[in-house]
């Protein structure tokens, strides 16, 4: 009992620190704050701007970057302030990490995947096909050398990249008539992210990149034939299920996806280790409220459009999912042939995976 008490004390002494109040009386927060320690509580105002690939009023994925911002500022005790900004207010939303690289942006709240037209290894940072739920994507990333290779890739472009958002397996698309068969797919116009989108290419889908806020139109127009986005909720929100029908299940190619907080190299060298360790523990607590919205809001969100809109809830059966996998084994081959960074990364993922399967295979209730 008394160690608990005493690690409970240590604890709020520390969410004090965060939040400028010090621990103890005020001479002391009052010392620490012309101290010089360079963990001590920053009094200087800072205030970055922050391109959002996400509209603000996309469920989950865009307004949590609002949500980031408010904690910062709170945690910070109002000495760091974040100002987001719309996709196309300061740079189209596909553009958004690049601008942070060249520094004409300072921050951006995106994802790794959008920069995959750099390099197709930075998509193993936000999301694989037929690879690993969040707990044991978490647990590459911090604790089987991921956060390092994609703190080494980013780093040689100009680039702080902090892992900040996590959200629940995806949807795996929207369609207007029912795929009965493999052959459905051939010719296809669709909206496709990440590396999942290589996969559909090889089953004869002509596949591209849109940024989200341009999907709508684009399916409405018939710009596009079908698309995948994101989870039930965000799906909602953009109101896809007004032209398609047919919402198909599993997201085998997004068991599980990351995003980050993309800051310009320069400029996160420039805050203080105060104002560094309150974006990096903040955007710790925006993974953990992201995957427990992301988790308790996808059920009413389908229930509703199934309900209430005609939605025809869809699960691939077995021949697609082994069509998907098999072509995700070819692309795996092909591009690590091709491409040093995503034989390096993969051997990563791949490697900790199988030392993971022991634990994953026994440690859990078969669903």
């Amino acid at each position: 009992m008394r160690r608990f008490v005493e690690e409970s004390a240590a604890a709020l002494c520390i969410a004090a620190l965060l939040f400028a109040s010090g621990c103890g009386n005020g001479d002391n927060q009052q010392q620490a704050s012309v101290s010089g320690d360079a963990t001590a509580p920053t009094t200087e105002k800072v205030t970055l701007q922050m391109t959002s690939v996400f509209p603000s009023s996309l469920e989950l994925l865009g307004d949590s970057a609002l949500k980031f911002a408010e904690n910062v500022k709170r945690v910070s005790g109002g000495t760091l302030e974040i100002r987001v900004f719309e996709p196309g207010a300061l740079v189209p939303g596909l553009e958004a990490i690049p601008a942070v690289s060249k520094g004409s942006v300072q921050t951006a709240w995106s994802s790794p995947g959008f920069f995959a037209g750099t390099d197709m290894a930075f998509s193993f940072f936000s999301t694989v096909p037929f690879g690993a739920n969040a707990p044991e994507f978490l647990a590459w990333l911090y604790y089987g050398g991921g956060l390092e290779l994609s703190d080494e890739m980013f780093g040689e472009h100009n680039v702080k990249a902090i892992p900040c958002s996590m959200i629940p397996p995806e949807a795996s698309g929207w369609f207007r008539q029912e795929i009965k068969s493999l052959d459905d797919l051939r010719g296809i116009k669709m909206r496709f992210f990440g590396l999942g989108a290589r996969v559909m290419d090889k089953l004869g889908v002509s596949t591209q990149l849109l940024a989200p806020g341009d999907i709508f139109q684009s399916l409405q127009l018939g710009t596009i034939d079908a698309t995948e986005f994101s989870m039930p909720s965000s799906d909602e929100s953009f109101g896809f299920y007004q032209v398609a029908k047919y919402y198909y299940f599993p997201g085998w190619h997004q068991p599980s996806s990351l995003g980050d907080v993309f800051i310009n190299m320069d400029v996160w060298n420039g805050l203080s280790d105060h104002h560094k360790a309150v974006i990096e523990i903040t955007c710790g607590d925006m993974i953990r409220d992201m995957l427990a919205r992301g988790e308790a809001t996808q059920a009413p969100a389908m229930r509703r459009m199934r309900d209430q809109h005609g939605v025809n809830i869809m699960y691939w059966p077995p021949e697609f999912l082994e069509a998907y996998e098999k072509a995700w084994n070819e692309v795996v081959e092909e591009e690590s042939k091709n491409n040093a960074n995503f034989r390096k990364v993969y051997a990563s993922f791949s490697k900790f995976r199988e030392e993971f399967k022991l634990w994953g295979d026994n440690g859990y209730l078969k669903r």
